[in-house]
Formats: structure tokens, sequence, C-alpha cells
């Protein structure tokens, strides 16, 4: 019988890259992110149950070039000079680490750092809640909603990885890039 692949570990990252070539700004991104030696597997946002959260460089130290690599990443790319980007994971961590959790991408313009995490989080943590049967009024402010979430038992941490960046002045592609990457 074969056993699902089903990862152990995950590490958060991100980056910057600016280039004259959109493909090649994305490149760059990757590069500082300290992944673009992977071929790169977006899937959907599940946190495995028991996985561990560890650093960049332990996480790197596992995985070798060529490899095949799952993630969970959001990219934005812009080439108007001095324009918002940001890309952002959120990732919702249940109660019983036998349970599922939940990661959020976002990419898009305007936000601020904070505001991109909190967003980030706050999604992260909706679809976990509501899949364990809480109500959700998304009217309440996002720090209201957390210490419910806490209180119920549902959500017991919340985490983001955000990158934000500004278009290059002179109209170069700039990319965010930030990636929840899946070791087994």
């Amino acid at each position: 019988m074969n056993t699902p692949f089903v990862p152990q570990e995950m590490f958060f990252t991100k980056g910057v890259g600016k280039h004259s070539h959109n493909l090649q700004s994305f490149e760059a991104a990757l590069r500082v992110a300290g992944i673009a030696q992977f071929n790169l597997v977006r899937v959907s946002s599940i946190f495995p149950p028991g996985c561990r959260i560890v650093s960049r460089q332990r996480g790197l130290a596992k995985l070798r070039p060529g490899q095949i690599v799952f993630c969970v990443m959001a990219d934005a790319r812009t080439d108007e000079p001095n324009r918002l980007i940001g890309a952002g994971i959120g990732l919702a961590v249940p109660a019983n680490r036998n349970d599922y959790g939940y990661l959020s991408e976002h990419h898009g313009f305007g936000l601020t750092q904070k505001r991109c995490s909190d967003l980030v989080e706050d999604m992260a943590a909706s679809m976990l809640a509501t899949t364990r049967g809480a109500d959700l009024d998304p009217d309440t402010a996002w720090d209201e909603r957390q210490e419910i979430y806490r209180s119920k038992g549902l959500v017991v941490r919340t985490r983001a990885a955000v990158q934000t960046a500004e278009g290059d002045k002179n109209g170069k592609w700039t990319t965010t890039l930030a990636a929840a990457v899946f070791v087994s």
C-alpha cells in the first residue's frame, strides 16, 4: 500500500527582484528567497497534520537542486514606478496538531506590510475556524475574531510571511514573492 505524500516540515521564505524583463524579475525574487534552484509546484492551502515549521536554513539544507518542491506561493509584479505591491502567506494552526491547518495567499497592490500580514493571517484563521463550525461575522475586526477563535480552541496560532516593495523608480519590473515551502 502506498503512503500518500504528506510533508513533515515547512518553512517560510520571501524576496524581491528587479529587472528590465518581467520573468527575470520573478527569477531574481526566487533567488533572494533561496528557492530558484528547485522545480516549484504550487499547491493549495492545507497545512498538514503534525507538520513542523522549521527555519529557512534548515529546510533548504534538506532540498537538492532540481528537486520537485511543493509550495504555497504568492507573487505580485509591477513595472509602474513607485507602485506599492505585496505578496503574503498566512498560516493558521489548529489546537489539535493531529488536525490540518490552513495557509492563505494574497498578492496585490496598495497594502502595507502590516495590512497584508493581518489580511493573510485573517484569511487563514477564518478558513480554519469555519471548517470547525465557527460562525463568521466578516464585519468583526481581525483582532476580535482572533480572540474568539483562540477562546473556542479553534486556532492556536497564526503567522505570516509578507514581502512588500515599491515599483522601481525607473520602470524596471519589480516582483515581490512569499512562499511556504514543504519538505518531506
